[in-house]
């Protein structure tokens, strides 16, 4: 347990590092100290590293459109809204293009919080499916006719925008606690696919929200007398650029980007494990195919329906990574194993199950010697054979030894051998595998992995049972 808890930290502990400390420390020791900057800074820095950021917002909306992508037009839509308005407030500062105004006050602390209720909108499926690409375009346009009219009438006509909210006040409290929930939304959806996925731009997503977040206090607490008031807008702009720079490396990538919509399925961990687990598990998993290709297909079923049940059990993030390695990897010791054991055309005799018996040790010991693979993945490899009752192999392991990730891949491995034909027995049926599994129920297998797999079987049968048309249904 303690294993598993060091392995799920570890990206957590990334994140608090990169993504709280640094913004959180600057301001809290540095967010009051006066400051001497001019108004050329201001207008220089924001007004025109946001226009430039406006543009690239609006091209990362136009690919989004041709792709058909909602995710990445949802994206694109609420930072054209956030860079349009950082736009606004930065050409809006008193003194270069015009004197004292409100635009530049309403539209530094509306910034964040209308670019997070944006981005929370990805909580909704409908937008981000295919035939919400139209709605979420109009959106855009009339959230942008709205900043340009807000900004071209209030820079005209000073008076015409109060300056609102005022610094600490009682709506500047209601905007940054309204504001704080759409990034908290946000930073766990981040936070969840990083978890999963462990690359270098999900974790880019998650500092980025949390440096958008950071800059919420000082956007609605401070003056631009003090210090935190200028780092809040570098952490905005910054916060921008990381998020936006990922999603476009994804758009680049042609790979949905699931970062802050927070829909990555464990599942497709295994479908895609080159891109969300790297290449030596890409590279091991071709190994296994080319030595015998009906025992990698076995791996990637049992892999599949391991992380689906885990998923079920309502496992983290970090373990269903880990367990979506180690499902497919679980027999990687076979490589090990002779072909003419392994491929024998009939049932093994003794020594020859002997011989099999000894891969999950060499699995691990392969595993070890590659380096890289968490303690979680190795000890899935080494017990995916042991029993609830201590009589599995290759070491006897059984009740508290097994974890529950263990015990997951121990019934789904089971079931896909079970329903799988071999050379010297036909393939089980659904219902005598099940039966199998529950009658085992206590000595063998977990009560409740065994309960999750026919769940995770019974959507699945669903999925694939033929619908009966309406019309034949209706004269029936």
């Amino acid at each position: 347990m303690r294993l598993l808890l060091y392995d799920k930290f570890i990206p957590i502990l990334a994140f608090v590092g990169f993504g709280a400390v640094l913004p959180g420390a600057s301001l809290h020791f540095l967010g009051h100290d006066p400051a001497q900057f001019g108004t050329d800074v201001h207008f220089i820095g924001v007004g025109v590293s946001a226009v430039a950021a406006s543009v690239a917002a609006l091209a990362l909306t136009y690919v989004g459109v041709r792709r058909a992508d909602g995710r990445v037009v949802l994206v694109g839509t609420a930072f054209t809204v956030m860079a349009s308005l950082l736009a606004i407030h930065g050409l809006a500062t008193p003194g270069v293009l015009i004197g004292p105004n409100g635009v530049i006050a309403l539209t530094g602390a509306a910034t964040l919080p209308v670019g997070g209720a944006v981005l929370a909108l990805s909580a909704l499926p409908g937008l981000r499916r295919p035939r919400a690409i139209g709605a979420l375009v109009v959106l855009q346009v009339v959230l942008l006719l709205g900043i340009v009219g807000l900004g071209v009438a209030g820079m005209t006509i000073p008076s015409l925008v109060p300056a609102v909210p005022e610094p600490a006040s009682t709506p500047a409290f209601v905007a940054l606690g309204l504001g704080a929930f759409f990034y908290a939304v946000l930073v766990l959806r981040a936070l969840k696919t990083y978890l999963l996925t462990r690359r270098a731009t999900d974790l880019a997503v998650v500092v980025g929200v949390a440096w958008l977040t950071a800059a919420l206090p000082p956007a609605l607490l401070f003056t631009y007398l003090d210090l935190g008031w200028w780092l809040g807008h570098l952490f905005e702009l910054a916060g921008i650029v990381l998020v936006g720079g990922a999603v476009a490396l994804d758009v680049y990538r042609y790979a949905p980007s699931h970062s802050l919509v927070g829909d990555l399925r464990a599942a497709e961990l295994v479908a895609e494990e080159e891109a969300f687990l790297g290449t030596r598990v890409r590279a091991l998993t071709r190994r296994l195919a080319e030595k015998d290709e009906s025992t990698e297909e076995h791996t990637r079923r049992v892999a599949l329906r391991a992380v689906q049940v885990g998923e079920a059990l309502g496992l983290a993030p970090g373990r269903l990574r880990a367990l979506a390695i180690g499902g497919l990897l679980h027999d990687v010791g076979k490589l090990s194993v002779p072909e003419r054991i392994l491929k024998k055309p009939g049932a093994l005799d003794a020594d020859e199950l002997a011989v099999v018996q000894r891969h999950p040790e060499w699995g691990v010991k392969l595993l070890r010697e590659l380096g890289g693979f968490t303690a979680s993945v190795r000890e899935l490899v080494h017990n995916h054979h042991e029993r609830l009752d201590g009589g599995g192999y290759p070491r006897g392991r059984g009740g508290a030894e097994l974890e529950l990730d263990t015990r997951i891949l121990t019934v789904c491995d089971v079931y896909d051998a079970l329903v799988s034909p071999r050379v010297y027995r036909a393939a089980w049926s659904h219902d005598q595998a099940l039966h199998l599994l529950r009658s085992e129920i206590g000595t063998a297998f977990d009560a409740r992995c065994v309960s999750a797999l026919e769940r995770v079987l019974e959507r699945e049968h669903e999925r694939d049972r033929p619908l009966v048309p309406r019309v034949a249904a209706a004269t029936a």
